[in-house]
């Protein structure tokens, strides 16, 4: 197209035209810059943005299910939790008709109203001029009901309702409350839920064969931490800390205790993390072995002269780890559990066992720049997924014979060399976990990966999302224990408009059952 000399000559409709035209050209234009940038990238070895999709590794391993022929996905009945109220529904039917009893049709409502009672409350003045006004009825706390209470702590946090939509829900039915006075629901007088939130963790410590953990981020007075999932089948539980180290995760294990024990399982610790022999004698030598707290324990550190000593690995810190984790021993936690975790290491204590899907993932994520590499890449991606799914077919069978040949098998797999240098040096370090990617052949009842608690820790990514963090400790803490909390009703089938009806007092509530309780019952030997 021509220029013309001058743009004022031009009617209405020819600079449309024009505009258009000159819009196309330029969207033609950014997209082969685009293109050659990517290009220029790529022959310099430059990292693009990624593109990387899921392995699909568990799914796809999956046994193929039966195909029932002639059988058609049923949709589930409606089956309403409370009582159903019968309505005769008339029908306009012509003389003669002959009647053939009722056709059912469940529907199902919701009725929100707000009901405020006014309680007289007696006043009396004793002989001795003392007066006595009569107490409120249990359950009520401020001005605020048991079941107001319930509904405001399902909506927060399984509903994760931030706290001004929550005040204007509330508001639009007629609820005279404030953000303020919500934010006091959620946290005061939650002593009891932070308590069976706790007693959750120590009796999911005491009955499980295996855990599985996984972190994620979480805001803290205006400071980047980390939220830790510890769980398993039967429960879940949530801890937020500022750091994801060791030390913080051994804290954890504690479920609450303080003390600092020195025994055979602190001083085993110490061995494995290269403390020095003298120090470790040092330590045994002395008569005290229980310290009630970080203070008892840096003073005795202190008289031994730990703290004095400049040498790595960190005496003090091995020393203090090594005591928390004969602290956990002591209160008979993890004793012969494994822990699964994704390879972080601070997850590395104890009977450590390694998610299958995050080592294939390291290979699925590898950047391949030649079809030699892609080819190789492929060829080990297959081998690891025939091997994981052999390795489930064990877990329903497991034997002798079985076991050596999967250890066999694993050598011959990670151990070769393919010529793709980056993928090499993947796979060795891969076969220098062998034991703890082949603990499932020692134990067979824990899972191969990490899904579980990955799945759980969403909550949490979900409430980072919504919420810029917790101002306080007390915040923190209801935060992570009503989500735990949650996350273990679900997995003990109760519901948990039940559980916190039960526990607040809702009248006429049935009660639910302690979930330590039900933890330990579900975690017994059949």
């Amino acid at each position: 197209m021509t220029p013309p000399r001058d743009l004022d000559e031009l009617t209405p409709a020819q600079l449309r035209d024009l505009v258009a035209t000159l819009l196309t050209k330029m969207t033609a234009l950014e997209q082969k810059v685009i293109e050659q940038r990517e290009e220029i990238a790529r022959l310099k070895g430059l990292k693009g943005r990624p593109d990387i999709k899921p392995s699909g590794m568990d799914k796809g391993t999956e046994p193929a299910k039966p195909n029932r022929q002639g059988q058609h996905p049923r949709r589930g009945k409606v089956r309403p939790r409370v009582n159903v109220e019968d309505r005769i529904v008339p029908a306009t039917v012509p003389a003669g008709s002959r009647f053939k009893g009722y056709e059912p049709y469940t529907v199902q409502e919701l009725v929100l109203t707000v009901h405020a009672v006014r309680y007289l409350r007696e006043r009396w003045v004793t002989p001795d001029g003392k007066t006595i006004i009569a107490p409120l009825p249990e359950g009520t706390r401020g001005h605020f009901g048991p079941d107001l209470r319930r509904f405001v702590l399902m909506q927060y946090h399984q509903g994760q309702t931030t706290l001004p939509r929550l005040a204007t829900l509330l508001q639009s039915v007629g609820v005279a409350i404030s953000k303020r006075e919500i934010q006091r629901l959620l946290t005061e007088g939650q002593d009891g839920f932070l308590a069976e939130n706790r007693d959750v963790l120590r009796a999911g410590l005491q009955t499980s064969p295996w855990i599985s953990v996984d972190d994620t981020g979480a805001r803290h007075k205006a400071a980047n931490g980390y939220c830790t999932q510890i769980g398993n089948e039967h429960f879940s539980w949530f801890g937020t800390r500022s750091s994801k180290s060791r030390l913080n995760f051994l804290d954890l294990l504690r479920a609450g205790h303080t003390d600092f024990v020195l025994n055979h399982a602190a001083f085993d610790y110490m061995r494995s993390r290269a403390l020095s022999a003298p120090l470790i004698a040092g330590l045994a030598e002395q008569p005290e072995t229980v310290f009630a707290d970080q203070a008892a324990w840096s003073a005795h550190l202190d008289r031994l002269g730990f703290t004095a000593l400049a040498t790595t690995p960190d005496p003090v810190l091995i020393a203090t780890e090594g005591a928390i984790w004969g602290s956990v021993h002591a209160h008979d936690f993890l004793r012969d559990a494994v822990v699964l975790s994704d390879d972080a290491g601070q997850f590395a204590v104890g009977q450590h066992a390694l998610c299958w899907v995050h080592a294939e993932r390291l290979v699925h994520k590898l950047d391949t720049f030649t079809d030699r590499n892609r080819a190789a890449q492929q060829k080990v991606r297959k081998l690891i997924w025939d091997f994981y799914a052999d390795l489930k077919v064990f877990q329903t069978n497991p034997n002798k014979r079985r076991r050596l040949a999967l250890r066999a098998r694993f050598d011959r797999i990670f151990q070769r060399r393919t010529g793709f240098a980056t993928l090499d040096r993947l796979l060795a370090r891969l076969h220098a976990n062998k034991a703890e990617l082949l603990m499932v052949l020692e134990r067979s009842e824990i899972p191969l990966h990490t899904n579980g608690s990955e799945n759980d820790i969403r909550c949490q990514v979900t409430r980072r999302k919504v919420s810029a963090g917790t101002r306080s400790d007390l915040g923190r803490d209801c935060r992570d224990a009503f989500l735990g909390l949650g996350k273990t009703c679900a997995k003990l089938g109760v519901a948990v408009w039940d559980y916190l009806g039960s526990r607040l007092g809702v009248p006429g509530h049935p009660g639910v059952p302690s979930l330590p309780e039900l933890i330990r019952c579900r975690g017994q030997p059949v």
